[in-house]
């Protein structure tokens, strides 16, 4: 295998050049980082024809690379999507579909338990620059229904909540939208396509952080935005590119890592998840368990419905005590991270009053039922009997006053 040197035979400077890439009757097995911000092209000829599409090519990394490109289509084949977009972030997505498809004057409705960072968008951000919104239970469509105004021009749902694991009546608000000419835009995070496939589901659009568990390892910050219609999808990409949204190549290579083993991981932590969910309800102190397919949870027939036994890698739970008692708790469970994110490999565990709702008044969190008490898991893939010991130590230890 020869490299040649286009930059001459020695001479000073020389070594600035770059080497050509070189050839190989072979190709890598895994897919190359190409960290390159800029491409060269051969002519303006031909860097015209790439702007207009009639040649495939990258030009600058703003407006697209390889490695995203890669990803991007991974995660098209699992939603069923085509032309989806990889961000630097999962709210750079969910501020994409809002900011490039929304002008002053329209009215965006949103589930009351959208992701919190969502929520703040929706309340400070939209309408500073004259985009009306407002908030509404998804668990009730007819709730929804009288929320919608002759602005509305987008829903934006999450199908399962953050964190309190309500399921939304996905069915009766996508007919209620299509019925009024309204954009369905749904936030598949939690749910993933492992549980839940949107556009098979009347969505217009699809949104994902695949920071958490579709990337699966904490070390990789990326968000992606698919789009029914191609309009659409070229105002979202507008607005990304315009705004610098870029993702990095590297957590694009990350992220793609880790989707070889989704599956893998996705049905071990939900067997996991409903596992513990199980055990968590008999344990003394425990006031709650949330989980989407157990019988005690208050949307149980439709996520049956919706996500059939599928009921995900996400439990919740309440325990007696207030904050002394999540204190105690979180000092006993050392061995698991305290951590305000989701979808690792391992379990971790967030507590939503001090993390992700601490912007909301202790009024408000109380009425999504957000306690001192309540914490979120987002379980791993570690074997079920550890995970039952800790966890019951833990909480064993958050109901005795004056342990530390």
């Amino acid at each position: 295998m020869s490299v040649q040197n286009d930059g001459g035979a020695g001479g000073r400077g020389s070594i600035v050049r770059r080497m050509a890439w070189p050839e190989s009757a072979s190709r890598p097995v895994v897919t190359p980082i190409q960290p390159s911000v800029v491409y060269a092209s051969p002519d303006p000829d031909t860097l015209d024809a790439q702007y207009e599409g009639r040649v495939a090519g990258y030009t600058y990394a703003r407006e697209g690379h390889p490695n995203a490109a890669v990803l991007a289509a991974k995660i098209d084949a699992m939603e069923g999507a085509e032309a989806g977009l990889v961000l630097g972030s999962g709210m750079a997505a969910v501020s994409a579909v809002l900011m490039g498809l929304m002008r002053a004057g329209d009215h965006v409705l949103g589930g009351d338990q959208l992701y919190g960072r969502s929520l703040r968008l929706m309340r400070e951000d939209l309408p500073r620059l004259g985009i009306a919104t407002s908030l509404a239970d998804p668990t009730d469509a007819a709730a929804f229904a009288a929320a919608i105004r002759p602005a509305t021009r987008l829903i934006l749902l999450e199908v399962v909540s953050n964190p309190t694991l309500r399921v939304a009546d996905i069915a009766a608000i996508a007919d209620l939208a299509q019925a009024r000419g309204i954009l369905l835009a749904i936030d598949n995070t939690f749910t993933t396509p492992r549980g839940f496939l949107p556009f098979a589901h009347g969505a217009d659009i699809v949104i994902h952080s695949v920071t958490k568990i579709l990337a699966g390892h904490s070390d990789a910050t990326l968000g992606y935005v698919a789009a029914r219609d191609p309009a659409h999808r070229k105002a979202i990409y507008d607005f990304a590119v315009t705004t610098g949204m870029t993702p990095s190549p590297f957590d694009c290579w990350l992220a793609e890592r880790g989707l070889y083993s989704f599956e893998l991981r996705y049905d071990r932590a939900e067997a996991n998840a409903a596992a513990l969910a199980e055990h968590l309800v008999g344990l003394p102190g425990v006031q709650r368990v949330l989980y989407p397919t157990r019988p005690d949870h208050p949307d149980h027939n439709r996520a049956m419905g919706l996500l059939g036994e599928r009921g995900g890698h996400m439990v919740s739970f309440e325990i007696a005590g207030g904050r002394a008692a999540a204190n105690r708790l979180t000092r006993a469970a050392a061995q698991i991270p305290f951590a305000p994110t989701l979808g690792d490999i391992g379990t971790t565990l967030s507590h939503p009053a001090s993390s992700s709702h601490r912007g909301l008044s202790e009024a408000g969190r109380a009425a999504l039922g957000i306690t001192e008490g309540f914490f979120r898991v987002s379980v791993g893939v570690e074997e079920i009997g550890l995970l039952r010991d800790e966890f019951e130590a833990a909480i064993m230890a958050s109901q005795q006053e004056g342990a530390q």
